[in-house]
Parts: C-alpha cells; sequence; structure tokens
C-alpha cells in the first residue's frame, strides 16, 4: 500500500464511512430472512463484493496486477479461514438482535491479540493480557444470557446457537486476521482483497448442493445489494489506512453499536439488555485500551530506532 501524507480528518472520516455501510450491509442480510443459507448469503455477500472492487482496480490500472500472486496457497487459506468465520457471523446475526451480534463481534481483536503471542511470537505485555482477559469478560457478559438458554430448550436454542456462533466467528475471524498478518509481508493489499472476494465466493458455492432455497426478488436484492456494500465497505476502509495510523483509527470502530441500537430497534424493534450494554462497555474499553497502549509502545520504538547509531 502506497502511504499518503498524513491526514487524520480525512482518514477518520473514511473510516467512519466504512463502519456505516458495513453496518448496512449487516442490517441488509438481517433484512433478507432467517430462512436463507449461510452458503447463499456468504455467496451474494462475497460474489457482489467484487463487482465494486474489480472496477475500483480497473480505474487505476491496477487489476491485472492484482490477479498476480507468487502465494496462491496463503490466499486460499485465508479465504476458506474466512468464509467459514463469515458462516458463523451470518448465521448469528440472523438469530440474534442486531447490536448483540455487533457486540459480540468485538471479541475478535481480543483473541487475535492472544493468537498472534502464540503463533507469531509477537510480545505481549501484562498490560495488554490485562485488558484480554478484562475484555473477555465483557464479551461473557453479553453472551451469558444467551447461552444459559441451551438449558431451556424450545424457543431459545435459536438465539443460543446464534450467540455460540458469534464467538466461534471472532475466533475464527481472529486466525484470518493472522494469516493477513502473514500474507501482507509478501503481498499487495490489492491482491489480498480481491483473492479473498475470489475464493470465498467459489467456497461458498461449493454449499449449492447442501440445499439453497428459493430467492424471492425481494431477498435476492437484499443480498445482492449487501454484497455491494460490503465491497464498497472495504475500499474505504483499505483507503483510510493510507492517511493515518491504525492506531488512530480502529476505535472509531466502535460506532457501529450506536448504528447496531439504532437500526436494531428502528427496523426490527431490538432493545439493548442492561447486560448487554455493561458488556459492551467493558468490552470497547479494553479494546480502546490495547489500541492505546500498541500506539504507545510503537511511539517507543521509533523513538528507539532514532537513537540508534549507524553502528547499532
Amino acid at each position: 500500500m502506497e502511504f499518503a501524507e498524513p491526514q487524520p480528518i480525512k482518514a477518520i472520516l473514511l473510516k467512519v464511512s466504512s463502519v456505516v455501510i458495513f453496518v448496512c450491509m449487516s442490517t441488509l442480510i438481517k433484512a433478507a430472512g432467517k430462512d436463507i443459507t449461510t452458503g447463499q448469503i456468504t455467496f451474494y455477500r462475497s460474489a457482489f463484493a467484487m463487482v465494486p472492487i474489480m472496477v475500483y482496480l480497473a480505474t487505476r490500472g491496477e487489476l491485472v496486477d492484482a490477479f498476480r500472486t507468487q502465494n496462491v496457497f496463503g490466499h486460499l487459506s485465508r479465504g476458506f479461514v474466512g468464509i467459514v468465520s463469515m458462516s458463523f457471523g451470518f448465521y448469528g446475526l440472523v438469530h440474534l438482535p442486531l447490536p448483540e451480534a455487533i457486540a459480540i463481534g468485538y471479541a475478535m481483536p481480543l483473541i487475535a491479540v492472544m493468537i498472534a503471542a502464540v503463533f507469531l511470537k509477537e510480545a505481549v505485555g501484562i498490560y495488554r493480557w490485562s485488558a484480554v482477559l478484562v475484555g473477555l469478560v465483557g464479551v461473557t457478559i453479553i453472551t451469558w444470557p444467551r447461552l444459559t438458554l441451551f438449558d431451556q430448550g424450545g424457543v431459545g436454542t435459536g438465539e443460543a446457537l446464534g450467540a455460540a456462533a458469534v464467538l466461534m466467528s471472532a475466533g475464527l475471524g481472529a486466525v484470518a486476521m493472522v494469516l493477513v498478518r502473514r500474507l501482507v509481508r509478501t503481498e499487495r493489499t490489492p491482491t489480498i482483497v480481491l483473492y479473498f472476494s475470489l475464493s470465498a465466493s467459489v467456497f461458498s458455492l461449493a454449499t449449492l448442493p447442501f440445499g439453497w432455497v428459493d430467492l424471492s426478488g425481494k431477498a435476492l436484492t437484499l443480498l445482492a445489494l449487501a454484497g455491494f456494500c460490503g465491497g464498497v465497505a472495504q475500499l474505504l476502509l483499505t483507503a483510510s489506512y493510507r492517511y493515518a495510523d491504525v492506531s488512530t483509527i480502529a476505535p472509531f470502530e466502535y460506532t457501529s453499536i450506536v448504528l447496531g441500537l439504532g437500526f436494531g430497534y428502528a427496523l426490527f424493534g431490538d432493545m439493548p439488555t442492561l447486560t448487554m450494554l455493561i458488556g459492551t462497555a467493558i468490552v470497547i474499553s479494553a479494546g480502546i485500551f490495547i489500541i492505546l497502549r500498541e500506539h504507545r509502545l510503537g511511539l517507543q520504538r521509533k523513538a528507539a530506532r532514532r537513537h540508534v547509531t549507524p553502528q547499532g
């Protein structure tokens, strides 16, 4: 990725715009209905996302280069893990209130810290480990009322499975983040984005023999729009990182819960519970602490490099 002159305000506006469109994507998927299989949802989400991505790359003259890669297996691995994570997430999305599905998904960066420490051997100090544990307590507070429905059976089981699915999605999403970190060492950003949508479309299309349902015109339109929104949001998110550091942009991810609360109430009548709000506040606080801590450590590393002599 080529970095432009730092423009924090522009970067924040791009990030918030991507969050708004991602929440619109989730809302469209939820509005399409519960009877649609997750394989169908992920196919339309991935296939139609390629439309704005390929148009964007074509206008920049980067489309042909984006298909060039020396790590096909890496892209396929990231695509497979990503599509399974997406499938779990969409299942949870259609079975849970929108704000809860968004809030539980905040577990992903917390889990990513643990996976990066174990598998990438990244240094994680006591402060970030503490923040991760606190954040996971918040996730437990959010999900506990849903997960206890397993013991009750009946109507509640769908919501319990939804909460478990979003947790599984967060865990696999964290694995996908680690795989992306490995890819960026050798692959260009357009190549990673394009191959994910392409591989995700192929993998999800493979679920066709397992019972796709006939879509109404309304459902088809909603899913196609959701996919298009996903592609646009991904482009805006990628562009935001050209103009500011991750630590500047990342906290604005949490604006999605505000939008989720508004959309959930206005469109689906979802009312947030007290436990959900408390747990969400804890998770967001832990996430922001990790971001600020990483920013501080990054500044310290830059300062240390400036003070190192040419001889080391």
